[in-house]
């Protein structure tokens, strides 16, 4: 098994910034990198891949999981559940489109009574 390059600490506290800042989100390690989660439900999952890349993956609206995929580089349709995505980290991330799609991510998630106290991007 390839060795996964284990995430820069500056982003890990970058995104733990954004997703511990919602109510009862709470930052855990995983079976690989970092998660987040409201309850049981993940919200984002940041990690190194086998190919050396850094991904982090969440929770996108139904309908924008299509718009993802065709988008293409640095966006991905995940292999599981239906309103997963994911994003390739890089030096040239734009930390604040990401912050807008984590919040989404979250309200997704988060039951109802958490969700309503968050502000949500305009679309």
């Amino acid at each position: 098994m390839s060795n996964r390059p284990d995430v820069p600490a500056a982003w890990v506290r970058r995104l733990s910034g954004v997703l511990t800042s919602f109510p009862e989100c709470v930052e855990e390690d995983a079976w690989v990198g970092v998660r987040w989660r409201v309850g049981s439900a993940t919200v984002a999952h940041v990690f190194g891949g086998e190919d050396g890349l850094f991904r982090i993956t969440f929770r996108a609206e139904p309908g924008e999981v299509m718009a993802f995929e065709k988008l293409g580089d640095p966006y991905f349709k995940v292999g599981w559940g239906s309103d997963s995505v994911g994003l390739l980290l890089d030096e040239g991330t734009d930390w604040e489109e990401l912050t807008e799609l984590l919040t989404d991510s979250y309200c997704i998630q988060a039951p109802e009574r958490l969700a309503v106290r968050v502000a949500r991007p305009a679309p």
